[in-house]
């Protein structure tokens, strides 16, 4: 098409059409009037985004070995025995180890909260219903997928179902600006509700504004009636920044989602809600704390009570006064003599005696002693 008048204006009038059906859309919300229009094309291109992904991805077979584990009646021996014949398709593959630690995360947490899930896996990122933080799963109605499902993973949440086809389902996540789930505080059960806020942490308005909430606190989600979109007790995130309360009826605080929204991968979505709510056991353990080493430094005085200078060993032997043994100063003298008790021309007969003699000393010294004695005869 040549670059004329008349093709700048049918430019023009596509964009204008193409933004009042984005607006019309988003201010439709669930009861959009072009909602139609969307399951058609779901149900169009469904399909070959399904048929792409299981063309370029060596497990995707694999994952329909665990898409039936919505049965409560023996469900963990039922997810294990699946998680085990999953890992001996999988093989050695490094991308394959690493879907295959993400499956068996998931699995244990369908476990400890009774959820059924059905496997599913990340076809496909963003959709064409607007700027959406969304991603398509790789399971539709064929596979029991209804609207207003919860999705998970095995972190935490990911998001809802909000769109579904006959092959694939649309996902809006959780991080997403229009996406909001009640939440409720482990311990305190302080109930809130969290709103999306794209690459930033969740925004929490709790309902108390005095609760006390502290960093490293952690959500889980509170639940909906009947279950949709959100059971209850699935792991949302911890505290990462606590607003002053400022007295008002309500308190706002950060929380970093467990969920990794740029790196979804394998997903799973619950089809069936637990019997009774799991609380906090499906959070993952509390780290413990690292220890914090203490050194104790114990200075011993010298004899003379004082205490010995940064320079000084601990038992003052470099600038001490003495303490008898010789090597700080003090000093024993101990010799014998052998003189005669009188002059020998005095006494012809006389004969020399021998003669011992005892001194002790006193003396300061560095680093080793000397000392010195005098001393008496005992005559």
């Amino acid at each position: 098409m040549r670059d004329t008048k008349e093709s700048r204006l049918l430019l023009v009038l596509l964009i204008a059409i193409a933004f009042a059906l984005i607006t019309v859309d988003i201010r439709g919300g669930q009861e959009s009037p072009v909602d139609g229009a969307r399951q058609a094309a779901a149900a169009v291109f469904g399909p070959v985004e399904h048929g792409v992904a299981a063309a370029v991805d060596p497990v995707g077979n694999a994952i329909g070995a665990v898409r039936d584990s919505g049965e409560r009646h023996n469900r963990i021996a039922v997810l294990e025995r699946e998680n085990a014949a999953l890992k001996a398709r999988l093989g050695s593959d490094s991308r394959n180890r690493s879907r295959l630690n993400q499956l068996d995360s998931m699995l244990k947490k369908a476990a400890n909260g009774q959820y059924g899930i059905k496997a599913a896996e990340v076809i496909a990122i963003g959709a064409a219903q607007g700027f959406s933080w969304t991603v398509t799963i790789d399971v539709g109605s064929h596979d029991g997928i209804l609207r207003d499902m919860t999705v998970l993973n095995g972190d935490g949440l990911v998001g809802r179902v909000t769109t579904v086809g006959p092959d694939t389902a649309t996902v809006l996540l959780a991080n997403d600006p229009d996406f909001t789930v009640g939440t409720r505080m482990e311990s305190t059960d302080e109930l809130g509700f969290a709103t999306g806020q794209g690459d930033r942490p969740l925004a929490v308005q709790l309902l108390n504004g005095k609760a006390k909430v502290k960093k490293g606190d952690r959500l889980v989600t509170f639940g909906s009636q009947a279950d949709k979109p959100f059971v209850p007790g699935v792991p949302v995130g911890d505290v990462v920044r606590v607003d002053p309360s400022g007295g008002g009826l309500t308190r706002t605080i950060y929380v970093r989602p467990y969920a990794s929204f740029s790196k979804l991968d394998i997903v799973g979505v619950v089809v069936q809600a637990p019997r009774t709510d799991p609380r906090d056991t499906v959070l993952p353990p509390k780290p413990r704390p690292t220890p914090t080493p203490t050194v104790t430094v114990t200075i011993t005085p010298c004899p003379d009570g004082r205490l010995p200078e940064a320079d000084e060993q601990a038992d003052c032997t470099e600038k001490g006064t003495g303490d008898g043994d010789g090597t700080t100063g003090n000093a024993a003298d101990t010799h014998a003599s052998t003189r005669p008790l009188q002059d020998a021309s005095a006494s012809p007969s006389a004969t020399p005696r021998a003669s011992a003699s005892t001194g002790t000393g006193t003396g300061t010294g560095t680093g080793t002693g000397t000392g010195t004695g005098t001393g008496t005869d005992d005559e």
